[in-house]
């Protein structure tokens, strides 16, 4: 039906690319997820028992949903998981037991699903689609049939309330942290970014929250109240503690199971380990003390955790750090949690998006570098990046050394000869180039 990956993919974005020209507006009234629900009831994709957890938030959420399903296939559980975007493979978004779906499955699966998604698509509006993060969904709940999964953890892509993904009968919610972004769709306050995000709780289920900026968490309280569902808000008294930095690991320590290895390398991942953990428990379906078999399970679980391009080491000389830090708070996160590790001179590469803050990404980065490279990538035509004089009169004074490339080979045949084989690269980039990253450093992607 389908000979490969790109004819697969154009046909699940088919009813979105004509769109792709109109001026889009904020979800709530340019997002149904209706045609979602129509296709899996037609193909029967909700009929499977089994636990499903939700993940919502500004940033981490995909860390989070990575965590929570290692930990979950270490208790012994079948797990299927989505995340997005993926960083080299469309294939990465679906995985079981951490390996994505493979091509030929996921071929089968789609051309199998074919006649329910153009019966979906039938009676469309003109300015209607059903959403590809849908068809995504639906071919991730019939290769989870096929698989026997009995838990799985699904990331949000944007928003909650309108995200197709979020329309399985999910009994838990999973919150991390709520930040301004993609305001042009979500809205301008805090406040309303937390009102799309609350939406992912069902009725009479439970949710779990990191600590959060008091709008977003009064979203989240009103939410549950209002659907007869228990939130546990996280403090940061109630945060993992960092104990020590190892060669490609930190230790932490967390109530009850002591000290724990965590082999990812931001510190923000303290707090996401964290949330996964407590979340995990509380799929556990009974109350009482954990078992030392159960916690011993969480200690191997997150040890073997597996989430490439987040504070990820690349090289050795110079030393090579990547991490998809394209917001403020997520640049300061990344260089505190390199920062030991340092060892100048230190070049930044920075490739963020027009739509994040782009200008204050350029000042923590530039705060810590001789010099900053300027860079971007036409992989998605839909992923604007600042154009040259805009990004240069941004990064204006902000270090010795200021440079743009258009791409991303120009800019480590820039960087490398300024850190010299002692020196270090940072590179704080959009997923989609950390994904060439991938690519260039031939990192292996298919399993986590």
């Amino acid at each position: 039906m389908f000979a490969d990956m790109e004819a697969a993919v154009s046909y699940i974005f088919r009813t979105r690319r004509r769109l792709d020209a109109a001026p889009r507006g904020l979800d709530e009234y340019t997002r149904d997820p209706t045609p979602t629900c129509n296709l899996l009831a037609e193909a029967g994709l909700l009929d499977f028992e089994r636990d499903y957890a939700v993940v919502t938030g500004s940033r981490g959420k995909g860390s989070v949903a990575a965590i929570m399903a290692k930990l979950l296939q270490a208790q012994g559980r079948r797990v299927g998981a989505i995340t997005s975007p993926h960083l080299v493979h469309w294939n990465e978004r679906i995985r079981v037991d951490g390996r994505m779906i493979p091509t030929e499955r996921f071929l089968s699966i789609l051309g199998d699903l074919k006649p329910a998604i153009d019966a979906a698509i039938q009676g469309l509006g003109a300015a209607d689609y059903l959403s590809p993060q849908g068809i995504f969904l639906a071919i991730a709940l019939r290769y989870f049939d096929e698989m026997d999964v009995d838990a799985a953890i699904l990331e949000v892509g944007r928003g909650g309330r309108f995200d197709d993904v979020a329309v399985v009968p999910n009994r838990l919610s999973v919150f991390a942290p709520i930040m301004l972004e993609h305001t042009a769709l979500l809205g301008g306050s805090l406040r309303r970014i937390a009102w799309h995000k609350a939406g992912i709780i069902k009725p009479g289920s439970s949710a779990l929250s990191l600590p959060q900026a008091a709008p977003a968490l009064d979203e989240l309280r009103r939410e549950a109240k209002a659907q007869a569902a228990g939130l546990t808000h996280l403090r940061q008294a109630d945060l993992g503690q960092w104990l020590a930095d190892w060669p490609q690991s930190q230790l932490m320590r967390l109530p009850p199971y002591g000290e724990l290895t965590l082999p990812l390398l931001g510190r923000y991942q303290i707090e996401n380990a964290t949330l996964a953990i407590r979340a995990v428990e509380m799929l556990r379906g009974k109350s009482g003390a954990l078992s030392t078999e159960y916690q011993e399970r969480i200690r191997r679980g997150l040890s073997a955790v597996r989430w490439p391009g987040r504070a990820q080491q690349l090289g050795g000389a110079p030393s090579i750090y990547v991490d998809g830090a394209i917001t403020l708070r997520s640049a300061e996160s990344f260089l505190d949690s390199v920062e030991p590790r340092l060892r100048q001179p230190v070049i930044s590469v920075v490739g963020v998006p027009q739509d994040r803050d782009y200008a204050g990404v350029y000042r923590v980065m530039g705060s810590a570098s001789r010099a900053l490279i300027i860079t971007e990538t036409d992989i998605n035509p839909n992923t604007r990046f600042p154009d040259r004089d805009q990004a240069l009169a941004a990064a204006a004074g902000l270090t010795d050394e200021l440079f743009h490339t258009r791409d991303l080979q120009g800019a480590l045949e820039l960087a490398r000869p300024l850190a010299g084989d002692s020196g270090t690269i940072l590179l704080a980039a959009s997923l989609m180039l950390v994904g060439e990253c991938m690519l260039i450093w031939d990192v292996d992607t298919t399993a986590i």
